[in-house]
């Protein structure tokens, strides 16, 4: 394929920005339970099990955080988000246009797509850590920042372009790369730490509750890590996507979805990676920890070889890039709205480029659980914008998508709920103490009232 050719296939590539989805382009259920478990079983699962075990959580907490807090995130796709989606028909920034106005939208949006590129950077450094191993790249520890060797910003730039390339092609290439790819990369998470559990001492199902408590989740935070309690799991497994579920990011895929109840979709991203997949990884970084000289050393690439060889290898490299594909396309729509007259495809290209900048920088990795939580909790205000629009500014007879009925360039009843949401967050966090993990339900419910009543007061 020539350039010629390669720019006419992307300019080719229709993902209905600014119309609703026509019912061509409707997919069935299983799309999404494919999308969900290869966006969710992917590479911020090699990070994030093993940080709850550097963070040092109990084997009890883990296991019953888990559970009720991705549960909880189901019925937030399913219950909160997909509904929405399905009605409009339209993209989470087109909505918000309608509602507050192209001024207003045009800052969010800048916001959202630069909050996904960071997402999908560490998502790339995920990747290069398992693409390094053949070039003895340094791992990089819990306490870096900066990169750390020549090698580490080779590698970064040629994931980074070769991720983007895909992320150009559109939204059904991206959704037919992870159903391809999720079933094999949740076997190698479960084989690879199956494969461990008798170097820790676990030789039968009996002897697995001991070891963990002693050896994997053993409720004492590695050096300088603060410590985590079932709280922290569950709101964390609850809320680490509250941008896509509560937040409405995802109305932009569920959009095409032919029933709300592809929602529950979902459920196959939270259990095989949010579940069992961060219980695996946390097994595979409880070995590497026990014959690491140096506790802080953190690279999921060298604690997959370990355990899995070159497939545990390519399982990383595929897992990274499976999550930064999607992430990156879902940036691309939220920064198009400053050149609404460029292709998809050019403004995802500056998007990947934006991307694998971030990505060069190896603390997106070691403070993703706090970047993670920090990142929905900004969007999280302007979906509940967007619920109370839908469902509560009718029943009290207040207008709906006020900014496109008056022609506003700002509804300053949006823009201050967003505003005065996150500083309700803010003096919860330094007056009271109250960590970023568990502010995104008060702050939920306080945005959606302050939108109610802001919007009777200025209308």
């Amino acid at each position: 394929m020539n350039l010629t050719e390669l720019t006419d296939q992307l300019n080719s590539v229709e993902e209905y920005e600014r119309e609703p989805i026509p019912p061509k382009a409707v997919k069935k259920w299983q799309s999404f339970l494919g999308m969900y478990a290869g966006e969710h079983t992917a590479g911020t699962e090699f990070v994030i099990g093993p940080l709850f075990v550097a963070h040092g959580v109990s084997t009890g907490d883990l296991l019953v955080g888990l559970l009720v807090g991705n549960v909880l995130a189901v019925l937030s796709w399913a219950l909160i988000c997909a509904p929405i989606a399905v009605r409009e028909r339209i993209t989470l920034y087109y909505k918000l246009e309608k509602i507050c106005g192209p001024s207003l939208t045009k800052t969010y949006n800048v916001v959202n797509g630069l909050m996904f590129c960071f997402l999908a950077g560490s998502m790339i450094a995920v990747s290069a850590t398992a693409i390094g191993i053949p070039f003895n790249l340094p791992l990089p520890k819990l306490t870096d920042f900066y990169p750390n060797s020549a090698t580490w910003v080779i590698i970064v730039l040629v994931v980074g372009l070769v991720t983007t390339l895909v992320a150009m092609l559109g939204y059904n290439l991206i959704s037919y790369m992870a159903n391809l790819a999720a079933p094999w990369m949740f076997l190698v998470f479960v084989a690879a730490a199956v494969a461990v559990l008798p170097e820790l001492g676990v030789h039968s199902i009996g002897d697995f509750w001991d070891v963990a408590n002693a050896k994997i989740w053993t409720g004492v935070p590695i050096e300088g890590q603060s410590k985590f309690t079932f709280w922290h799991v569950m709101f964390f497994s609850w809320f680490c996507n509250m941008a896509m579920h509560i937040g409405m990011a995802d109305m932009s895929v569920l959009r095409y979805a032919n029933s709300w109840k592809a929602g529950f979709g979902s459920i196959s991203g939270m259990f095989l990676g949010h579940y069992i997949a961060w219980v695996a990884s946390g097994i595979l970084y409880a070995i590497f920890l026990q014959n690491a000289a140096d506790k802080l050393a953190f690279a999921p690439g060298p604690v997959a070889y370990y355990a899995a060889g070159v497939a545990g290898v390519v399982c990383v490299v595929i897992a990274g890039w499976t999550t930064a594909n999607p992430t990156i396309y879902r940036a691309g729509l939220a920064l198009q709205s400053l050149s609404p007259k460029w292709k998809t495809w050019k403004v995802t290209l500056v998007v990947g480029a934006i991307t694998t900048i971030a990505a060069l920088f190896p603390a997106l990795v070691m403070r993703l659980l706090d970047f993670v939580a920090l990142y929905g909790l900004i969007l999280m205000p302007m979906g509940a914008v967007i619920f109370a629009d839908v469902y509560l500014l009718p029943k009290l007879n207040l207008a709906t998508e006020k900014a496109e009925k008056n022609k506003l360039s700002i509804n300053w009843a949006a823009g201050l709920t967003w505003v005065l949401t996150l500083v309700f967050c803010l003096a919860l966090n330094f007056s009271v103490g109250v960590e970023v993990f568990f502010l995104g339900l008060p702050g939920w419910f306080v945005a959606v009232g302050l939108y109610v009543g802001l919007s009777k007061i200025l209308k």
